[in-house]
């Protein structure tokens, strides 16, 4: 055998730096920890004087173990990676390149492995290895004990299983396997055996390779999934395709997939403008609550002006009240001293005495009237400041009580809007899938129905070769004296036979896979009609949600259907307060004729004031009642203030 040229020796030289780089691009410490790996270098003077035969002989089988669990690892995560890709990065437990994974991992976990002595037999168990993590790492203790926890793993296969798949949904497996690796010799020495798989160096190429999975969002049922079942095998089909095959189908999946951009684009640019129109809506709305709530606070600034006055005009009306009594005792005074004048003359003659003390009587009945008159209108002076106080506070109530429903209305819009952005996304990721679910459905439904028509040919083309089979041993019996002669024709037709038999075992092989693939397909239609479930929901909740949306627009216009009216309100007390603050109480001393019939007032007509423009009138002219704004009661008023009312209220 010849020496191994320049070539071999860069090829290995080549394996050695890569090693290197795979080492320090994982952990970049390693490269000063660890020493430069050790290739396997070959003599020249061992490879000229043995062959080739005799060097395979005497290959350790745990060096080759490694290398093909080496081998198959980077093509299962190569796999894994880009299927996930084309896929989505959510995987769930039925994701076949994810379950190979796994079923690849245990081997690698289980190369080497010392086993425990049993009553029965040897059991290999590496749950104990997956354990020591916890050592070092504080939350591998949180995955054991969930893991001890759950009631429908019996096993410590099924611990180790549910254990690996709780740390790949956490992204931290990666830095679980480095723990082992960095200190192998202090955890794993008492459990695997020299020529280990984790105990040489392709481990740091693993963990590197581990490391590229946190790219990858897995959701995992654990509690529903059977983990007790025995070890997977390996399906090296899925990795031993075709390159035209393969080329063909990415080119399909690629129009696939930018057919289904386009439609979710459109559909994404149409739910958008639905999004805006409603956003818009909604800003409207808010606009016209907002400026409703800006003439509220004008009218309850009018108002509280209107209150400053009304408080003046008490003052006022309180100096008024205060002067009356001051000229009221000064009348009493004089009719005092009168009195004690009258009562000296009232000597002289009895006659001028009584006219006199008539006179005064009179005099006092009519100040003790008047008295009782100003006191009764400051009473309901004091009883509308009360009412108009009571007013107030009202609206100031009701405004911040609207005030705060707005605020409430706007916290519920932005729920709305969250809630309708949450459920644009699901009924995205949902619609997504449902169209590359219904794809691969119509074509495995044309590739079931290919196979189908297939397999009816080969059936009938197998009933020919029976029919045929069954006349040429017709023949052969019927031409058994020319046997000798036929013997070349017997040869071939028995070939032919064992042809026909071989294609017959052959496409019985291929029916059950077809069977198979039929039965893949069943589960993926039942997937697919829980997804249009799951759909349906969606759309239920959806429409709950619109219904919530009215609910809450109709609230908007009750709302201002009650703002209006409190403007209307508004507006009646502005008016009312307009008219008081324009009526002036006519003096009795200055009148002497009704504003009306301009007749003179007698002892027989007496005077009477209007409670609504405070003008003074005769009985006649004044002989209406009606309930004013200042008076819950039905008061005194005049004609015209008694037309004038009906007219408003009639509008009303």
């Amino acid at each position: 055998m010849a020496a191994p040229t320049k070539a071999a020796t860069c090829v290995s030289d080549h394996k050695r730096s890569n090693i290197q780089s795979n080492i320090t691009s994982f952990n970049p410490n390693l490269a000063e920890e660890w020493p430069p790996p050790i290739l396997a270098t070959v003599n020249t003077h061992e490879i000229r004087e043995t062959s080739r035969m005799s060097r395979w002989k005497r290959r350790d089988p745990l060096t080759i173990e490694r290398s093909n669990l080496l081998g198959i690892f980077k093509l299962v995560v190569k796999e894994l990676i880009d299927s996930s890709i084309s896929q989505g990065r959510m995987l769930d437990s039925d994701f076949v390149p994810l379950q190979q994974f796994f079923i690849v991992l245990e081997h690698v976990l289980r190369h080497a492995l010392k086993p425990k002595k049993g009553i029965l037999r040897d059991k290999r168990d590496f749950f104990v290895v997956l354990e020591q993590v916890e050592r070092y790492e504080a939350e591998a203790t949180e995955i054991t004990n969930s893991v001890k926890e759950m009631t429908n793993i019996k096993t410590t296969l099924g611990r180790a299983r549910a254990w690996l798949r709780l740390a790949m949904m956490q992204k931290k497996l990666a830095d679980y396997f480095k723990i082992l690796i960095d200190r192998r010799e202090e955890l794993l020495r008492d459990f695997y055996e020299d020529g280990g798989l984790l105990m040489e160096e392709e481990s740091i190429v693993i963990s590197g390779l581990l490391v590229g999975l946190n790219v990858i969002d897995c959701n995992l049922c654990i509690k529903e999934e059977d983990l007790d079942v025995p070890m997977g095998v390996i399906d090296f089909s899925l990795y031993m395709k075709e390159q035209n095959y393969d080329q063909y189908e990415d080119k399909n999946e690629g129009s696939e997939r930018m057919a289904a951009i386009l439609d979710q684009k459109n559909y994404l640019e149409e739910l958008n403008r639905h999004l805006n129109a409603t956003v818009s809506n909604l800003q409207q709305k808010l606009e016209v609550v907002e400026a409703s709530n800006t003439l509220m606070k004008e009218d309850m600034a009018i108002a509280q002006n209107n209150i400053i006055d009304l408080q003046s005009e008490l003052h006022r009306v309180t100096s008024q009240k205060d002067k009356l009594q001051q000229l009221h005792e000064k009348a009493l005074q004089v009719a005092k001293t009168d009195l004690d004048v009258e009562r000296e003359t009232y000597e002289t003659s009895r006659a001028g005495l009584d006219h006199i003390y008539n006179d005064t009587k009179k005099k006092l009945q009519e100040e003790t009237q008047m008295r009782l008159d100003v006191e009764k209108e400051l009473l309901l002076q004091i009883s509308m400041k009360t009412e108009i106080e009571m007013a107030m506070k009202l609206l100031e109530k009701d405004i911040h009580e609207k005030q705060d429903t707005v605020v409430s209305l706007r916290k519920q819009l932005d729920d709305i809007k969250e809630i309708n952005v949450e459920m644009y996304n699901k009924l995205q990721a949902c619609e997504s899938s449902l169209k590359y679910k219904t794809e691969m459905l119509l074509k495995i439904e044309e590739k079931s129905n290919g196979m189908a028509l297939s397999i009816k040919e080969m059936e009938k083309r197998l009933q020919q070769q029976e029919s045929d089979k069954l006349a040429a041993e017709e023949t052969a019996r019927n031409l058994g004296q020319q046997l000798a002669e036929k013997d070349l024709s017997r040869a071939a037709l028995e070939t032919d036979l064992k042809i026909e038999k071989d294609w017959r075992i052959t496409l019985q092989k291929s029916v059950e896979k077809e069977k198979a693939t039929i039965s893949n397909l069943q589960a993926d239609l039942h997937r697919n009609r829980d997804i249009h479930k799951k759909y349906a929901q969606l759309q239920e909740e959806q429409k709950e949600l619109q219904i919530e949306y009215n609910e809450q627009s109709k609230a908007l216009e009750e709302l201002g259907s009650h703002l209006s009216r409190s403007k209307l309100k508004m507006e009646d007390l502005r008016e009312s307060q307009q008219a008081m603050q324009e009526a002036q109480w006519a003096d009795d001393a200055l009148t002497t004729n009704c504003k009306l019939c301009d007749k003179i007032f007698s002892v027989g007509r007496r005077k009477h004031h209007c409670r609504n423009c405070g003008d003074i009138f005769c009985n006649e002219c004044s002989d209406n009642k009606l309930p004013l704004a200042s008076s819950a009661k039905s008061v005194r008023v005049c004609d015209s203030c008694h037309q004038l009312l009906l007219q408003r209220y009639s509008a009303k």
